[in-house]
């Protein structure tokens, strides 16, 4: 029968334009459909990388996001106190020379008087940048309460992490586990990949403590409880270790783990890599004929004689071994890296037995899962007939890989113990031989990059007042900490300190309450966007709210100005002095960039744009805002910033369109990589003044493709690498050993153990030589271990939802007909227990605080666990929402009972390698509660801002 032919891109309006939209990380490609100068529909781009057409409800939502009655009008000055939301509106020019002469005067006094922190800004290219320029070392952005612990873990271990720098095999993998993953990241390439995955008839396991979205449509879901992940991959690992169900040639190919440690306790050097005179890392050759370019035993616990010697390990033509300790040359001792992780994780501590109780999941399961894994990766591998070559010259006729991928996202960062658990899985991804292999996890263009990144963060200033290089970076050992002479944090957050060494994205969530103390030293003015500190970014919401408010004896506020840019009116906009009125994302420019967090998936680099489609003084009468990446490039030509003025003093660049297109980090590196120099070049060339508009002409996005035969292996292979650093992803087309044990740990352990030139404070040390181990370890989260667990046994998390994203999502009037309220689920066992049923109030009790809400059944949560959606409660009068809206009077946050301090008092509620913020730490009890009007704690009200109208949108565009 035939069918009918559908215009599936009909124009409904008189101009079609494409952009990016901005409703979640996932950055899709969108067509939106404007008919008098109004948004009439949204939709997805069907040619665009990301999404290829899909669109989610948020996205399709983002006419009302635009049409907000939240939006800023005007730049605004405080007139009140702060916190009660008193502003009058003011003028550009006012609001401007304010912020510049605050900002003057701090740099002339102290550049690291200013702290600079973004929420999801995505343009921290940009904002680190600036901050460089300025001069202060206190920047950070949200990755520290977001998931540093996932990208410090996978940069440290593979050059790479999950999410937004690679993605499982969609293709051609056949065992799928995704862990602690809810369905906010990546939506949409994720949407698409799982029901390809599922029509070819490959396994999803879902590892989670609650199930929903993906979750949801898995074929198992393995109720793990919440910080155990760790313990269960290494379950995993035990089974297969001692089932010699291991890819040793993978590993002695691609990984250390044939590197030679030395043991000599108490030593400098023990636990470092035997090095000759050059440096390079050594094995121990057993001189026997190579098979396919390397050597490895059967067993794992074949004995290996002492004979051969010492070799550089990343020659060719050895036969290295894995097991046995070796005298090296000069009498030390030594033992692959691979002896150390059998010797480990053999451990009876690590079996299914003595994890299953702690983990919730049952010993029979773990074993099955370990066999399952094991099958998939090794009894059918993945063969694509695509000839390579490797870094050493050596010809490969085919690509053969496992067909086994992993993902994973905050349920397995969010936690104290979450850098480790996120190097447990890499560790037993490597050991699998399932990265960046034919069915594995794979690598997406710009990485992978060597291990760790080189860019180290700034620590001194130039004679212009500029830091000597960006403030956030990557730390290769002690001596590249920004701590003082006593080795004492010189951050406002603590960052790259003792106390959190690898906090790569800074530790946004630790500034208010140090702002505020002056620790380490005072501030002047709090730079902040998009970062809602004062309600859902907060961890321990009514005291940070005391912070920003609070007063020192002679009546002048703590925190002395704080300045705040925002699109609308959130919680945090009445704790500003001075607000900067942001666009929307249809009103703005923006860069998705290779430098900050690209779009690329595994197979092509791309990268991306957002532009106006819409003016914004157009749409609503007396509206005058300004994208906050001009206003920050203004405010830095105002205070005369080096890089932001020319020799003249004159502005170098007179808006963000300018900056994206002639600003060049290196020569021939911009922010965006297509239609450099004449048009025709790509990745590197020199400034092209028409850039901007091939990007519009090509729906907003740029991509090159992989070549054919560089799209696996990318650690080693040399097409990739070349074609890598012609584009100038990297310096030099050099391979990325895997790091299976992690030296740049050991090197802090070692400090702490008192050796070498910077050593930690004497406090510090046992907790540095503790958790700086270089091989994965767990350990119980930092909540739980602190408190009487009979006293709160429960775990307490929270879910992205499908249909939101961060609090912006909740005030958006299509959205909020999905849901205007949450509810704390718990399982039915959880609550026969309790003797609670759908619809009773409870008191929800933590060692901080208390809360009292709603609760409902849900038999699709672990029993140890109770949970509900994030984001939903708001604060009365914020949003421009009305007073008695659902989400103030029945919505509500677990962020009340999150302390940002663990319970002892002493370090911040954190990963102590990262530190990351360990939301998910939680423990809370549950008690019945009286039935109540409203949800509890409330807090005043920030004005009666909105009523209860039917929000409408879209009448005026129906036919008579």
């Amino acid at each position: 029968m035939r069918q009918p032919v559908l215009e599936l891109q009909k124009p409904v309006g008189d101009q079609v334009r494409q952009t990016t939209c901005y409703m979640c990380a996932c950055r899709c490609g969108i067509n939106v459909h404007l008919r008098d100068n109004k948004v009439r529909y949204i939709e997805g781009n069907p040619a665009h990388p990301v999404n290829r057409g899909v669109l989610c409800a948020k996205g399709s939502a983002g006419i009302m996001q635009h049409y907000s009655p939240a939006r800023l009008d005007k730049p605004l000055l405080r007139v009140g106190e702060r916190g009660e939301n008193k502003f009058r509106e003011i003028e550009w020019d006012e609001a401007l020379d304010l912020a510049a002469g605050w900002l003057r005067e701090s740099r002339a006094r102290d550049p690291d008087r200013l702290a600079f922190f973004t929420g999801r800004d995505q343009s921290q290219a940009l904002t680190g940048w600036w901050a460089q320029q300025y001069g202060t070392i206190n920047y950070a952005a949200h990755g520290g309460f977001c998931s540093v612990n996932m990208a410090a873990g996978g940069l440290y271990t593979l050059g790479g992490s999950f999410w937004e720098f690679g993605e499982p095999d969609w293709e051609h993998s056949k065992y799928l586990m995704l862990w602690g993953v809810a369905e906010d990241h990546d939506s949409n390439p994720i949407k698409l990949g799982l029901g390809h995955m599922k029509g070819r008839g490959a396994k999803v396991v879902a590892v989670n403590p609650v199930r929903s979205g993906y979750g949801a449509i898995a074929d198992e879901w393995v109720g793990i409880r919440p910080g155990t992940d760790g313990l269960l991959a290494f379950a995993l690992i035990h089974e297969l270790l001692k089932a010699d169900r291991i890819d040793l040639d993978y590993l002695v190919r691609y990984t250390n783990a044939h590197w030679l440690v030395v043991r000599n306790p108490g030593g400098a050097d023990d636990g470092l890599f035997a090095r000759d005179g050059e440096g390079r890392g050594l094995c121990w050759d057993r001189g026997q004929a190579p098979v396919g370019g390397t050597s490895v035993p059967k067993g794992i616990g074949t004995e290996v004689p002492p004979t051969g010697k010492a070799m550089p390990a990343e020659s060719t033509g050895l036969s290295p071994a894995v097991i046995g300790e070796f005298t090296l040359p000069d009498g030390r001792k030594a033992v692959p890296v691979f002896q150390l992780v059998a010797e480990r994780y053999l451990d009876p501590k690590y079996s299914p037995d003595a994890v299953a109780e702690r983990c919730g999941v049952p010993a029979a399961t773990i074993r099955r899962l370990a066999n399952e894994l094991a099958a998939a990766a090794f009894d059918e591998p993945v063969v694509i007939e695509q000839p390579w070559t490797d870094v050493h010259g050596v010809r490969h006729e085919r690509m053969v890989g496992r067909g086994v991928s992993f993902h994973a996202m905050r349920g397995i960062s969010a936690h104290s113990n979450g850098f480790h658990t996120c190097r447990a899985l890499h560790l037993l991804q490597l050991l699998l031989g399932a990265v960046d292999t034919p069915g594995s996890f794979r690598y997406q263009p710009p990485f992978p990059r060597p291990i760790p990144p080189a860019n180290r963060p700034g620590k001194t200033r130039q004679a212009n007042g500029a830091l000597d290089a960006a403030p956030l970076g990557f730390i290769h050992g002690p001596e590249d900490l920004l701590v003082d002479a006593q080795g004492q944090p010189r951050r406002l957050d603590h960052a790259y300190s003792w106390r959190y060494p690898l906090a790569v994205h800074g530790m946004l969530h630790t500034v208010i309450r140090n702002a505020w103390a002056a620790d380490p030293a005072p501030v002047d003015v709090l730079l902040m966007f998009m970062a809602n500190m004062s309600w859902n970014s907060a961890m321990n919401t009514a005291e940070t709210m005391h912070w920003l408010t609070d007063k020192d004896d002679a009546g002048e506020y703590r925190i002395p100005k704080i300045i705040y840019s925002d699109a609308y009116a959130s919680e945090m906009v009445a704790y500003a002095d001075l607000v900067l009125p942001d666009t929307t994302y249809l009103e703005r420019f923006d860069a998705i960039s290779l430098l900050d967090r690209p779009i690329s998936d595994a197979d092509r680099a791309a990268d991306a744009i957002r532009h106006p489609v819409l003016d914004s003084a157009t749409q609503r009468e007396g509206r005058d805002v300004r994208g906050f990446q001009d206003v920050l490039l203004d405010l830095g030509a105002r205070i005369g910033l080096p890089a932001l003025v020319t020799d003249a003093g004159k502005p170098r660049y007179g808006s963000y369109a300018d900056y994206i297109v002639n600003h060049e980090r290196a020569p021939g590196v911009g922010l965006l990589a297509g239609w450099r120099g004449d048009g025709d070049q790509h990745g590197k060339g020199p400034p092209n003044p028409a850039q901007l508009d091939h990007y519009r002409a090509n729906g907003g996005f740029w991509s090159a493709e992989v070549p054919a035969e560089g799209r696996y292996f990318k650690m080693a292979n040399r097409d990739f690498l070349d074609w890598s650093q012609r584009m100038g992803f990297i310096a030099k087309a050099e391979p990325v050993v895997l790091q299976l044990y992690s030296e740049t740990l050991q090197k802090f352990r070692l400090a702490a153990q008192g050796h070498g030139p910077v050593q930690p404070p004497a406090a510090e040390r046992e907790r540095v030589a503790t958790y700086f181990d270089p091989l994965p370890i767990w350990y119980e989260p930092f909540e739980g271990s602190q408190l009487d667990l009979k006293r709160y046994p429960l775990s307490a998390v929270t879910q992205r939802p499908p249909f939101m994203y961060h609090a912006w999502g909740s005030q958006n009037a299509w959205l909020r007909q999905i849901t205007a309220r949450n509810f704390l689920y718990l399982h039915p066992e959880t609550a026969a227990r309790h003797g609670l049923a759908d619809d009773d109030w409870v008191h929800v009790d933590s060692h901080h605080g208390r809360i009292t809400v709603q609760c409902r059944l849900a038999a699709n949560v672990q029993p140890d666990t109770v949970w509900t959606w994030n984001a939903i409660g708001k604060r009365r009068g914020a949003w421009k929402l009305a007073a008695d809206a659902p989400e103030a009077t029945k919505g509500f946050l677990l962020n009340h009972l999150i302390s940002d301090k663990l319970p002892d008092g002493g370090y911040a509620n954190a990963d102590p390698v990262t530190g990351q913020a360990a939301w998910f730490d939680l423990r809370v009890a549950i008690h019945r509660a009286d039935p109540a009007a409203e949800s509890h704690p409330q807090f005043a009200e920030l004005g009666d801002n909105g009523d209860n109208a039917p929000l409408r949108y879209g009448a005026g565009f129906r036919k008579a």
